[in-house]
C-alpha cells in the first residue's frame, strides 16, 4: 500500500509544520490518531526514518524531529491527489476550531498570515483599507513585538472563514462554496465576476486571486469602483433571522466584512441559490494585503493559517465602511467554465483522416510591437518542446484595441471533442501544473474545472507559476490538463489518440484503470488522460517578460484558417 504509506508520511509532515516545534513519536502518534491513522510509536519511528533519509525531517537529539525546508517544499507540492482534498478539509478544521463569542468578543478566530518588509508606505495603505471597511476586521496582530522599518514582519489578520466558524458555533449549518472576486460600482457590490470552488483544488480559492492585476482594492477606495476579493457560503433559510442577529453583534465587535445576505432562494451577487437556502457574501480577509500588492509591494499571503485568541489582536484604526450592502445587482448569473466548454466540445468536428474541421481555440493578446519576438519564442517552444504544446497550429488575429495583437492556440479540450465524436465518453477534470525535473513528472497544482468560472491555466500564468522555457530544456513546470474516460473505453481511446498524435496533437499520458496519473487521482473504473495546455507557448511569453493577456476556451476555429510551425 505505497499510496497509503505516502499519505501517512505527508500527514506527519503537516503535523510538524503546523506545530513548528520538535516533536517526539508519542506526540505525533497522538496527532495522527485524531486524523484517523492508528499508528503506534514504533510505526511512527519507522516512517520518520524514511522521512529523515529523504531529507524532509531531521532528528534533534532525543527530543524528536523537526521538518526541514526541503520537507516544507514537499508538503506544498507532493501528493497532489491528497492536497486537493486537504484544502477543503483544512477549512473545515479551522471552522470547527473557531470559538469567538459574538456577544462578548472572547474566544479564537481564524487568521491569515502575511509577511512583508515593514515600511511606512505599506502601513499607510493597510490602514487606509482597514479604515474604509474593506476587510473582515481592522483587528491585527504583529508576530514581531516591535516591527522595525525595513525589517521583515509577519502580520495576522482576521480571515473571512471566522464567520463560518461563528455561525456554526451558534448552531447554524454553513456550507463554504466559493472564493472569488466581486465587482464594485459606486461603492455597491454588484456581482461576482470570477469564482473557484473550495472543493477539489490544491490552491486556496482566494489565493488564486492575489495577483496584483486581479484586484483593484485601491480604486474602490479612491472612487468606489473596482474589484475586491470575497467569498460565498450557504445557510438554511430557517437560520437567516439568527444569522442577521449574529452579524449585528459582530459589527459591534469590529467584524464588519458582510457584503450581502440574501433572502430564501435569492441570487446573491450573481450566484444562484437553491430554494430553502440563503446565500451570504463576505469580503476576503486578504483585501488590505491585496491593496499593498497592487501598489507594488512584495507581500506573501497565507490564508487560514492559524487560530488565535481575538483578545490578542488590536485594532489598527476605527473603520468607517464605505461599501453599501444594499443596492442594485447586475443581472445575470456567474458563468461557469464547464458549461461553456461542453458547448464548444460538442461543436468540435476535426476529422482524423483529412485533418480538417473545427477545434477549440484560446485567444491571447500581446503588444503588437512585440509580435516578432513572441513568434521567435513560439518557434523555440514548438520546435524544442512539441510535447508540451497541444498542437502545432496557431493564428495571428486582430487585437481588441489599438496597439494589440492576438494569438490563437489550440485548446487541449479539443481532444475531448475528438474523443466524444469518436464514441468515447470523456469528462474534463482538472487544469494543473506538471513538474518535470529529469525524474518522473508529477502534478504539483490541480484545480477542478467544475465549480470554476475561469480556466485554472489563466491563474497559473497570471501568478507566474510556470517555467516552460526551462521545461523544454529538461527541467521545469508546464501547464497540463487531466480528463477521465470509462476504463472499458480505453482500447478505443488509445486507437483514437494515436491518430490524434499523427495529426499533430500532443498527448502526454494515457493511464491504466484506476491508476494515479502523474500523481493525480482518477476515480475508480476510470482512466486518466493527460494533455499539455494549449497556453504553454503563451506562458513562455510571460516568462520572457512580455505583458500577456491569456484567455482559454474562447471559441471555435477552423484548422484550415490556422498556420503551423
Amino acid at each position: 500500500m505505497p499510496q497509503e504509506t505516502d499519505r501517512k508520511m505527508m500527514e506527519i509532515l503537516r503535523i510538524l509544520a503546523d506545530r513548528e516545534v520538535v516533536l517526539g513519536a508519542k506526540t505525533i502518534a497522538e496527532e495522527l490518531k485524531k486524523k484517523g491513522y492508528d499508528l503506534g510509536e514504533r510505526a511512527v519511528r519507522y516512517h520518520m526514518r524514511i522521512l529523515d533519509e529523504k531529507g524532509f525531517t531531521e532528528r534533534i537529539g532525543y527530543a524528536g524531529r523537526q521538518i526541514t525546508n526541503k520537507g516544507l517544499k514537499e508538503l506544498e507540492k507532493g501528493l497532489i491527489y491528497d492536497q486537493v482534498d486537504f484544502i477543503f478539509s483544512k477549512f473545515e478544521d479551522m471552522i470547527y476550531q473557531t470559538t469567538l463569542n459574538p456577544s462578548d468578543g472572547t474566544g479564537k478566530v481564524i487568521v491569515n498570515t502575511s509577511s512583508f518588509k515593514y515600511e511606512k508606505n505599506v502601513m499607510e495603505i493597510l490602514k487606509s483599507v482597514f479604515k474604509k471597511g474593506i476587510a473582515v476586521s481592522p483587528y491585527v496582530k504583529f508576530l514581531d513585538t516591535i516591527p522595525k522599518e525595513g525589517g521583515e514582519v509577519k502580520l495576522e489578520t482576521v480571515c473571512g472563514t471566522t464567520i463560518d466558524g461563528m455561525l456554526l458555533g451558534k448552531g447554524i449549518p454553513v456550507i463554504p462554496k466559493y472564493g472569488g472576486i466581486v465587482n464594485v460600482e459606486d461603492y455597491i457590490p454588484t456581482r461576482f465576476t470570477e469564482l473557484i470552488s473550495y472543493k477539489k483544488t490544491s490552491m486556496t480559492p482566494l489565493e488564486a486571486f492575489t495577483d496584483k492585476n486581479m484586484t483593484s482594492v485601491l480604486e474602490v477606495i479612491d472612487n468606489g469602483n473596482g474589484i475586491i476579493p470575497a467569498n460565498f457560503r450557504l445557510i438554511p433559510k430557517s437560520a437567516r433571522k439568527n444569522a442577521v442577529k449574529i452579524f449585528e453583534n459582530l459589527q459591534k465587535l469590529g467584524i464588519i466584512g458582510l457584503l450581502k445576505i440574501g433572502n430564501e432562494g435569492e441570487s446573491v451577487l450573481g450566484i444562484p441559490v437553491d430554494d430553502n437556502m440563503v446565500g451570504i457574501a463576505v469580503i476576503g480577509g486578504i483585501a488590505p494585503l491585496c491593496a499593498a500588492k497592487e501598489a507594488g509591494f512584495d507581500v506573501n499571503i497565507k490564508l487560514a493559517e492559524n487560530t488565535i485568541e481575538f483578545g490578542e489582536m488590536q485594532s489598527l484604526v476605527k473603520p468607517k465602511p464605505i461599501l453599501k450592502n444594499t443596492g442594485p445587482e447586475i443581472h445575470g448569473k456567474v458563468k461557469f467554465l464547464l458549461s461553456k466548454a461542453w458547448n464548444l466540445i460538442y461543436q468540435v468536428d476535426f476529422d482524423l483522416e483529412t485533418h480538417s474541421g473545427n477545434v477549440i481555440s484560446n485567444l491571447s493578446y500581446i503588444k503588437t510591437d512585440e509580435l516578432d519576438d513572441a513568434l521567435d519564442i513560439f518557434e523555440e517552444v514548438m520546435n524544442t518542446g512539441p510535447q508540451y504544446c497541444t498542437s502545432k497550429y496557431f493564428k495571428i488575429i486582430p487585437g481588441k484595441e489599438a496597439g494589440q495583437t492576438g494569438i490563437a492556440t489550440v485548446c487541449s479540450l479539443t481532444l475531448d471533442g475528438i474523443l466524444v465524436k469518436n464514441g468515447v465518453s470523456t469528462t474534463p477534470q482538472y487544469g494543473g501544473i506538471l513538474e518535470s525535473d529529469g525524474k518522473k513528472p508529477r502534478f504539483i497544482e490541480l484545480t477542478a474545472y467544475s465549480g470554476s468560472s475561469l480556466d485554472p491555466h489563466e491563474i497559473y500564468i497570471a501568478k507566474g507559476m510556470t517555467s516552460v522555457l526551462d521545461a523544454i530544456k529538461g527541467s521545469g513546470r508546464v501547464l497540463a490538463s487531466l480528463r477521465e474516460i470509462p476504463y472499458i473505453a480505453r482500447p478505443s481511446a488509445v486507437d483514437v489518440l494515436e491518430e490524434v498524435q499523427d495529426a499533430g496533437f500532443s498527448v502526454l499520458k494515457i493511464g491504466k484503470p484506476s491508476e494515479l496519473v502523474y500523481n493525480a487521482k482518477v476515480e475508480r473504473y476510470h482512466v486518466g488522460i493527460v494533455a499539455p495546455g494549449g497556453l504553454n507557448p503563451i506562458a513562455a511569453l510571460k516568462e520572457h517578460g512580455m505583458d500577456v493577456e491569456p484567455k482559454a476556451v474562447e471559441t471555435l476555429m477552423k484548422v484550415s484558417d490556422m498556420e503551423e510551425f
